[in-house]
């Protein structure tokens, strides 16, 4: 790890986290990801411990670290053998939380972030939409003012901690004449009268709850709108540069992860009267993939520490959530293929990474998505700029 980036209490603070998900996380993996519901005792241990607080204000019980703590937690998340339990501890802090402590006013962050730094309540990001997909601009979900309150009508999809949470962050349209400048941010309360949410059968992320959730003529209070109406998009693009990061770090966490697993498997296994560590041809290819994962790791290393400078570093981001992702699912292909029949195998845990890292290159906008932002930027020389509050 980086001398340039990490000090000793960065590393202190690496140690006593693993540990912490050694002692309470691990003995409880498997049963998460049977059942696909992580025990709620967990986030509050968590908020107890001050890992959702990292780097938020100290007003609100956070710590107002820097960003590369932040690096540390999303890292040794992926080491536990279940990216879905990672998500849900990282969509809460990072992606709903975010827009509270960007956005909300201090009723807000002193009823909602206060309690979600602390692990008592439990926060969903909604931006996703049925028919909609990376297409923010397209939503179809309403929030019509009437007198002091909001109705809002519609639906979201593939929401992490959709079935968990206390409480929504929601994109919704408040002009449905405007396009994307008709969009704003509220907060609503998961219990109100007409939401439902229905959990979603996925592929991977098996301990995460994913929902689609409906609302049919909810009623919130005015005062919920969470900074201006009609600015919502730049919100959203704004905070989409840490969410892109959180991919690509987690990608280069998993894929280092694998390859570190296989070489000890490696190290053990034995074929033709030596250990396969010895073959050329997969000496080879494991340090092909090691050399993608390091670049990926610095190039990620160095968008987060412009980013820790407020910089806006939306290009950066978009190009280390498509590379990492792309080199995640590659590297842990070729690490399955190493362990041959055992890699095909659920007691091991290459099999349940192929399946939770699928996600990294869809999850919070497809790679074709990145694609065509990066097009955008690089040929077209378009110029996105942060929201101004």
């Amino acid at each position: 790890m980086s001398s340039i980036h990490f000090t000793e209490e960065h590393n202190s603070f690496r140690s006593s986290f693993k540990d912490f998900l050694q002692k309470e996380v691990v003995p409880h993996i498997e049963k998460w990801e049977k059942t696909g519901t992580i025990d709620r005792f967990i986030w509050k241990k968590f908020g107890d411990m001050g890992f959702f607080g990292l780097n938020y204000p100290e007003a609100y019980g956070g710590m107002n670290l820097d960003l590369f703590y932040t690096v540390i937690f999303l890292e040794e998340l992926q080491k536990i053998k279940s990216s879905g339990f990672a998500a849900a501890m990282w969509a809460h802090a990072y992606l709903a939380m975010t827009h509270l402590n960007a956005e909300g006013d201090e009723r807000i962050k002193q009823d909602y972030l206060a309690p979600s730094i602390a692990g008592d309540k439990i926060g969903a990001l909604c931006i996703t939409e049925p028919f909609g997909g990376s297409d923010v601009a397209g939503m179809r979900t309403t929030a019509i003012k009437q007198g002091d309150t909001y109705i809002i009508n519609g639906s979201k999809t593939f929401i992490t901690n959709g079935v968990y949470a206390d409480y929504y962050v929601i994109a919704a349209k408040t002009n449905t004449e405007s396009g994307n400048k008709g969009i704003s941010i509220f907060l609503v309360d998961a219990d109100l009268k007409g939401i439902s949410a229905t959990k979603l059968d996925k592929l991977g992320w098996r301990a995460s709850d994913t929902a689609e959730i409906a609302f049919d003529n909810v009623e919130i209070p005015a005062e919920n709108l969470m900074g201006e109406e009609g600015k919502g998009f730049p919100y959203i693009m704004q905070h989409f540069a840490l969410e892109r990061l959180i991919m690509a770090i987690n990608a280069h966490a998993r894929g280092e992860y694998a390859i570190e697993y296989t070489i000890g498997y490696m190290s053990e296994r034995e074929a033709f009267g030596k250990k396969i560590d010895k073959f050329q041809a997969l000496r080879h290819t494991i340090v092909e993939h090691a050399t993608e994962v390091e670049h990926c790791k610095v190039f990620n290393y160095a968008a987060i520490a412009r980013l820790n400078q407020k910089e806006y570093v939306v290009k950066e981001a978009t190009m280390a959530k498509l590379k990492s992702t792309k080199v995640a699912d590659d590297t842990i292909y070729s690490c399955l293929q190493m362990l041959g029949g055992y890699g095909y195998m659920e007691e091991y845990p290459l099999a349940r990474l192929s399946r939770d890292s699928r996600l990294g290159p869809i999850g919070g906008g497809t790679s074709e998505i990145m694609k065509e932002i990066l097009s955008k930027m690089i040929i077209d020389k378009q110029n996105y700029q942060p929201a101004v509050k």
